[in-house]
């Protein structure tokens, strides 16, 4: 049976000489995998270049709930990209946004809630027209939100510290070193604490490149200790190399 949906790719490895299988995240489905045949060969209805990473697809697809391996009717693109990949810095975060979806989105039920966030932000970075040195700070903590491992905001006076095993703000230090000391637990108390509907241009924090790199690592770290099986990412350094 046929189904309208649209997807965003995440990943996709060569298969044989001239297919393709590529990961999408999609509305309608949730994750799926999507084998494109021929896709390398010069009579393919379908170019390769529709299925780079975060490509922002319309789709017709067969969807059969026992086959691993799904197949593609009709695709095209929704949103061409502007200035993403024509802005070295975009690239570097759009990079980034795929690979750590990719490695942290594991239900294959569709939520569409997750889904809108991810599109919508793809398109918001597309569209940014300021800075966006610290869009992937931003991105990675509100993507914690959609994977229910969202931090408890609850710093004052007395709980200065802040445990990312227990993801808690508390007054001692814990008995291990997975934590921030009360000048780092304040700053990740403020990143926390901008409204998730903050566009690009009303992110005023200013981080000096070595504080915003501690930070994103400090995130990371807080994936890996609340996502079973979450893999390091590469592109983060990357990101490190380009917005430094």
């Amino acid at each position: 049976m046929l189904y309208a949906t649209r997807g965003i790719v995440f990943h996709t490895v060569r298969y044989a000489e001239t297919s393709l299988i590529a990961k999408l995240y999609t509305s309608q489905f949730g994750l799926r995998s999507y084998l494109i045949k021929g896709v390398h060969t010069p009579r393919s209805r379908f170019k390769p270049a529709l299925f780079q990473p975060l490509s922002l697809l319309e789709l017709v697809v067969y969807n059969k709930e026992r086959n691993s391996l799904q197949t593609i009717k009709e695709v095209q693109l929704n949103h061409p990209y502007q200035s993403v990949h024509l802005d070295i810095r975009k690239s570097a975060i759009a990079l980034f946004i795929c690979e750590l979806a990719y490695k942290a989105i594991r239900e294959e039920e569709p939520n569409r809630e997750l889904f809108d966030f991810l599109w919508n932000s793809c398109i918001e970075l597309d569209q940014a027209e300021g800075p966006v040195s610290h869009y992937h700070l931003f991105f990675a903590l509100r993507l914690m939100h959609h994977l229910g491992i969202y931090p408890q905001r609850n710093l004052t006076p007395q709980t200065t510290i802040f445990n990312l095993r227990e993801g808690v703000f508390q007054a001692n230090i814990p008995g291990h070193t997975n934590y921030l000391d009360e000048a780092d637990s304040v700053l990740f108390h403020q990143l926390l604490s901008v409204p998730d509907d903050a566009g690009v241009s009303s992110l005023k924090v200013i981080l000096s490149p070595r504080k915003r790199d501690q930070i994103l690592e400090t995130i990371l770290l807080y994936y890996k200790l609340h996502l079973p099986g979450f893999r390091d990412l590469q592109s983060h350094h990357i990101l490190h190399t380009v917005l430094s």
